[in-house]
């Protein structure tokens, strides 16, 4: 039997009637997503956001977004990524897990089938770039030696490895990169490390595991891999990624697009 996590990232919702960065419908577009996954056959067994849930971090943003996962029957797990106020999201989501366990950040493990989920909060205030503290650190060994035989996914926004992308990779996990890979590649049982914040499909192996980030469900970030250029959001297609476990076999990941394409066709032969 397979067990399903479907994967949301950087939402970006705004104020009603607001515009992301004068253009991105950012609520709109999270309302499909949010819908497509609910609609999902068969149903996944939770949903983790990586971050930047909101643009402005603002309590209304967070009262938004709260209105619209009601719609999802299955456990959703939040992450505060750069864009996010840790203090609103939790006064929003204070029913939520990992919302008060380990002040001052938004991190926590839970359980999702055979799998173990494990979240980091990597947000500085009041900066784009991410970082671990070394108090963050020792709580994830700690927390990875109390089952080191399970599988286990651990969900973070800002990804600590360059893309190529360079204004990305100005402000990605600057802060105990090395000590988490040192800490991950001691523990076999991590199948994946999990990231958003650069609005694209990456994937590289990295600290014995794979290390990605997720499509956004709303803008993606341009590819350009160009150095010294400023870096825009283009509309490619809004997606998500559908991880599925299999025991005994792994973890298999599906990236899925939220808009709907003509079909599905059968592939019948056109041959006299």
């Amino acid at each position: 039997m397979q067990t399903l996590i479907a994967h949301l990232t950087d939402l970006h919702i705004r104020p009603e009637g607001k515009l992301a960065y004068r253009v991105a419908e950012t609520n709109r577009l999270t309302e499909r997503a949010i819908d497509t996954i609910g609609a999902l056959v068969p149903k996944p067994d939770c949903t983790i956001i990586s971050g930047d849930l909101t643009d402005g971090g603002k309590p209304a943003e967070y009262q938004l977004l709260r209105t619209m996962l009601a719609r999802l029957t299955i456990p959703v797990f939040l992450i505060p990524g750069n864009h996010d106020r840790r203090e609103n999201l939790k006064a929003a989501f204070s029913d939520y897990p990992g919302m008060a366990q380990n002040e001052p950040y938004i991190q926590y493990a839970v359980d999702c089938g055979p799998l173990r989920l494990v979240a980091l909060d990597t947000v500085v205030p009041e900066a784009h770039h991410g970082a671990l503290r070394p108090e963050q650190l020792s709580w994830l060994a700690k927390e990875l030696a109390r089952d080191p035989q399970r599988p286990t996914i651990i969900f973070m926004h800002h990804p600590p490895f360059a893309c190529g992308i360079q204004h990305m990779d100005e402000i990605r996990l600057l802060e105990g990169a090395d000590a988490l890979a040192q800490i991950v590649s001691e523990n076999r049982q991590v199948e994946r490390l999990l990231c958003g914040h650069h609005h694209r499909p990456i994937h590289m192996r990295w600290a014995g595991t794979i290390a990605s980030t997720g499509p956004s469900v709303a803008h993606q970030v341009q590819l350009d891999l160009l150095p010294g250029t400023a870096g825009a959001l283009v509309f490619e297609p809004p997606a998500y990624q559908l991880h599925g476990y299999i025991e005994h076999t792994g973890l298999i990941t599906h990236t899925a697009y939220v808009e709907r394409f003509a079909g599905p066709y059968s592939f019948l032969s056109d041959l006299d």
